[in-house]
């Protein structure tokens, strides 16, 4: 027999608008009535029939997600971290991957409406605030990552600036003088704040800059850390320390180091950032800035449901999100 709203109701000894409240997400419910809704809900099996609420509610029951590359392990995290967020408030998600071209990014936002979806999240590489839409289709739009763009929408992110300068100055602090960089890139967002960042930490450690130093990489991927790091090693004045702007490039920078016969960290500490599942398992294990990668999607998704459900005037919001520096084998070597 199936299970309704006014059975789980009378069960929990409550208002059948309660019920509906509490499985909808509203928070305007006494905790004592939630609490005897969620062990009512649970007794009885109750699940709600999404797809006439989401009718009911002139809604699609859809997020969008817009990521440059899911190959890339942390965009492949953070899409997983989202659909578990967004299945809590009732959504599916709808993933689009973007390879980071102006072009994709573009033809992605503009195909989006509430057609299609209640909201999105959408993490650019190249837009420019040209691209967005003055008004985007009628839907909430939640930008998340560190590309710079001065548009008047919610935006999730860390601080890259300090995170990259807390990294960099975890590498001084090991006595380290010759620091390289991995992953400089003009037309990445990302790339530019995590220069500054390491730019700002060899201020305060009292090194100086040099270019020679910091290496160019067109794709954070695995191969081209390793091409990078070859080139350095091969200087003159090789490096002592890299930090690479994604935990692949810092991968493929471990893997030219042990090629090259040298010793991680004796010879080269090497941090990385993202804190990807393959950090923890690399030989040796990689030091790296670690993003609260589930604070960042519960964020996210939780601006756009508030914007869906009525805050519809207050002011565009800037959060950021929580990181750590996870210190690991490639600069402390092993115990």
């Amino acid at each position: 027999m199936t299970v309704t709203l006014k059975d789980v109701a009378t069960l929990a000894g409550v208002s059948v608008k309660t019920v509906s409240n509490v499985v909808n997400g509203y928070a305007f419910v006494k905790p004592e009535n939630r609490r005897r809704v969620e062990e009512a809900l649970a007794a009885t099996g109750y699940r709600p029939n999404v797809g006439a609420r989401n009718l009911r509610r002139g809604r699609t029951g859809f997020l969008a997600l817009m990521v440059p590359e899911l190959s890339i392990p942390y965009f492949g995290e953070l899409a997983g971290l989202v659909i578990t967020a967004a299945q809590k408030r009732g959504w599916s998600v709808l993933i689009e991957q973007t390879q980071g071209t102006r072009a994709r990014e573009r033809e992605t936002l503009s195909s989006l409406g509430p057609h299609l979806v209640d909201g999105a999240l959408v993490h650019p590489e190249a837009l420019e605030a040209a691209d967005f839409p003055a008004d985007p289709g009628g839907i909430p739009l939640v930008m998340l990552g560190e590309h710079a763009v001065d548009v008047p929408i919610d935006h999730v992110a860390i601080d890259n600036v300090l995170a990259a300068r807390t990294a960099v100055s975890h590498l001084a602090s090991l006595g380290r003088t010759r620091i390289a960089a991995i992953g400089r890139n003009p037309a990445r967002g990302t790339s530019s704040q995590r220069l500054a960042g390491y730019r700002a930490a060899l201020s305060e450690a009292g090194l100086s800059y040099s270019d020679a130093l910091v290496a160019p990489a067109e794709k954070w991927h695995r191969s081209v850390g390793a091409a990078a790091m070859k080139s350095l090693l091969a200087l003159a004045s090789s490096p002592d320390a890299v930090f690479c702007f994604n935990d692949l490039l810092a991968v493929g920078a471990l893997r030219a180091v042990a090629e090259q016969g040298l010793r991680v960290p004796d010879d080269v500490a090497i941090v990385g950032f993202d804190n990807n599942e393959e950090s923890a398992f690399s030989l040796p294990s990689l030091t790296t800035i670690a993003p609260d990668k589930t604070a960042l999607a519960e964020a996210a998704v939780d601006l756009v449901h508030r914007r869906i459900t009525g805050d519809t005037t207050s002011p565009p919001q800037d959060i950021q999100t929580p990181f750590a520096l996870e210190i690991r084998e490639s600069t402390r070597g092993r115990r």
